[in-house]
Parts: structure tokens; C-alpha cells; sequence
């Protein structure tokens, strides 16, 4: 009797749970914390603390999981609202700090645009579900601001970083939705024309990071110093690597932000192309399940929050293998359930909970 207890409190958990999602992202946490530990110099304390992180945002996560995809949708509204309320907020009475205002004290630290990379696709994924019978150009013009509202406060804070990350959430949104090409093609067109213009919008600090783009040998021990010493790691590893703990240019104290935004460059130079691979391959698995879940979804809206969430984990990282490899801008994105911090591993695993929740209760549905 005691044995069929358990077996019914373990389904009971389990329900909600996509088991080869779930396994994909331990796979990626384990080695995270693996490579972790040797760029953080063996700091057991900060391993430790990385390890209480995974663990806040797996119960987060499973919590999000059981909530049905109707309900997540009556939350788009008020998180929308609430998100962008508080970064009007953070530009009026936000802790300035390093030069960026980007914090708010409500009693607690927060920061609000945090939030927004899952409030955006959420109340994306809402409207132009509520307008799927007569979706026109209209509807995408006025998703289209709803967007641009949170992107242009962020962008002001400064924190092109996360910026792009919620112009790519609210982006593919849109696109599953089906903006046309030729809309795309136009605002292609319009973004290289507005180009100028742009650059003169531009802080002093992101200029200087395009520049140092093209060539870094321009600022060797300024602007250019980052992507020099984390170009010189990658190149070091060979197919490889140097092995675990033997990473020169992290643990002789060349690679700055190695726990952070560098770390990929870290685990280059240790476990080399072949620890690539697998890393990749692990991405890929996480990205190819996401689509899936997506395609499988039973409503617009399910499709929608489920494709922008994957493939703004894609972004995630994309975005910082290529700046760490030297093919894009510095822009302080971390590497998806890899690099140390709290606040990006709760908001990508509170969004795999939004998918879990998709899928669980579409096969519940079902029988």
C-alpha cells in the first residue's frame, strides 16, 4: 500500500513534466556547473550558490508547469501592465549604477525588464490570439507597438542586451503569427536606410563596442581586450582542449567575466571542439523540442508563446557564442543555463515551464 502511495505522489509530480525536456536542460545545468566550477577558480561557495539558483528555478519551473495554458493567458494582461509600469518606474526613480539605471527599490531590488522577456511574448501570444479570425495588418501594427513600448524604455536604461533579447521574443511571436515576408523585407530595408541615424542615437560605450567589433587589435588592452583574450582561448583548445582545470587564460586571470558572460570561452579552451559538439548538440535538442511542442500546440496562442520562448533560447545562445567568438558586439548576454546567476536561470526556466505546460496538458486533453 505504502509502495502505490509513492507511485501515485510521483506520477502526481510528474504530470505536468515533459521528461525529455526536462532531461536535455539537466544535462546542460550538470555541465554548466561542471565548467562553473573550474572558471570560478574551484570556488565551492559559489558553485554551491549556482546549485540553491537551479534549484529555486526548477521548483518555479514546476510550479508554471501545472498551470493549464488558458490560465497563463489571463496572466499576459496584468504582467504586461505591471512590467511596463515598473520600467517607467526604473526611468524615474531607478538605482543608478555603473553609468545604467536599471534597478528599482520597491522595498526589494528588482529589475522589471527582466520580467518583460516573458511578458512580452505572453501578451503578444494573447492579442493576436484573441484576433486570430480577423488577424490584419493593423493587428500586427498595433502588436508591433506594444513591443517597441518596453524595448524603447530598456533601451534608454541603457541595456541593449536585454533589448535585443525582448525585440527577438516579441519578433518571432510576430513572425509565427504570419507577418509577411515582404513586411520583413521592408523593415529590412528601413532599419539599413535609418542607419545613420541610428549610430548617432547610440551611446558613446555601444559605438565604441561595433568599432571595436571590426577590429579589436584597435584598443588591445581597452575595448578590445575582451575579445582578444577570449578569441585566444577558443583558438587554444584545439579538438580537445586543455582539460579540466587547465585553462590558461581563465586561471592565469586574462579572461575577464569568466563566470558570466565569458564562460563559453572557458569551457572552449578546457574541453575544445569536442566539448563544443556536445554542447551544441545539447542546445539543439532543447531548441529541436521546443519547435516541436510548439507545432503540436492545440491553439494560437500555445504555438505562439511556445515558438517565441524557444527561439528566444536560441537567441540566448547564439547571441553569446557569437560575441564571445568575436562575430558580434559585446552586449552582456549570458550563456543559457551555463553562465552563474540567478535571474536568468529563473527566467528561462520559468518560460521551459510555460512549454511544459503547453505540452502536458495538451496530451491530458487529448486523453
Amino acid at each position: 500500500m505504502i509502495k502505490t502511495h509513492l507511485r501515485q505522489i510521483r506520477l502526481h509530480l510528474g504530470t505536468h513534466i515533459d521528461s525529455l525536456l526536462l532531461n536535455f536542460i539537466l544535462a546542460l545545468m550538470m555541465l554548466g556547473l561542471v565548467i562553473l566550477y573550474s572558471a570560478s577558480g574551484q570556488d565551492l561557495g559559489k558553485t554551491t550558490s549556482q546549485m540553491v539558483n537551479m534549484a529555486v528555478a526548477l521548483i518555479l519551473m514546476w510550479i508554471v508547469a501545472k498551470i493549464p495554458p488558458p490560465h497563463l493567458a489571463r496572466f499576459a494582461l496584468p504582467a504586461y501592465v505591471l512590467g511596463l509600469l515598473l520600467l517607467i518606474g526604473v526611468a524615474l526613480f531607478g538605482d543608478v549604477s555603473h553609468g545604467a539605471r536599471r534597478w528599482l527599490n520597491i522595498g526589494i531590488r528588482i529589475q522589471p525588464s527582466e520580467m518583460m522577456k516573458l511578458a512580452v511574448p505572453l501578451m503578444l501570444a494573447w492579442y493576436l490570439d484573441r484576433r486570430e479570425k480577423t488577424l490584419n495588418l493593423k493587428d500586427f501594427g498595433v502588436a508591433a507597438l506594444m513591443l517597441l513600448a518596453p524595448v524603447g524604455l530598456i533601451i534608454k536604461q541603457p541595456d541593449l542586451g536585454t533589448a535585443l533579447l525582448i525585440s527577438a521574443a516579441g519578433f518571432y511571436v510576430l513572425f509565427l503569427a504570419g507577418l509577411s515576408w515582404r513586411i520583413i523585407l521592408g523593415m529590412l530595408i528601413v532599419a539599413a536606410a535609418s542607419a545613420p541615424i541610428l549610430w548617432s542615437l547610440l551611446h558613446d560605450y555601444q559605438r565604441q563596442r561595433i568599432l571595436t567589433l571590426i577590429d579589436p587589435s584597435q584598443d588591445p588592452l581597452g575595448s578590445g581586450y575582451h575579445i582578444i583574450q577570449s578569441n585566444i582561448a577558443l583558438g587554444s583548445g584545439g579538438v580537445f582542449g586543455k582539460g579540466w582545470f587547465n585553462g590558461t587564460q581563465a586561471h592565469l586571470d586574462f579572461l575577464p567575466e569568466r563566470t558570466t558572460d565569458f564562460i563559453f570561452a572557458v569551457y572552449a579552451e578546457e574541453f575544445g571542439m569536442a566539448g563544443n559538439l556536445i554542447l551544441v548538440a545539447l542546445y539543439v535538442l532543447v531548441i529541436g523540442r521546443g519547435l516541436v511542442i510548439a507545432a503540436k500546440a492545440p491553439t494560437l496562442f500555445s504555438r505562439l508563446l511556445a515558438g517565441g520562448i524557444t527561439l528566444t533560447f536560441f537567441t540566448y545562445a547564439f547571441v553569446n557564442m557569437g560575441m564571445v567568438s568575436g562575430i558580434l558586439p559585446v552586449v552582456g548576454v549570458p550563456l543559457p543555463l551555463i553562465s552563474y546567476g540567478g535571474t536568468s536561470m529563473v527566467t528561462l526556466l520559468v518560460g521551459f515551464g510555460m512549454l511544459m505546460s503547453i505540452q502536458t496538458h495538451r496530451k491530458l486533453v487529448q486523453s
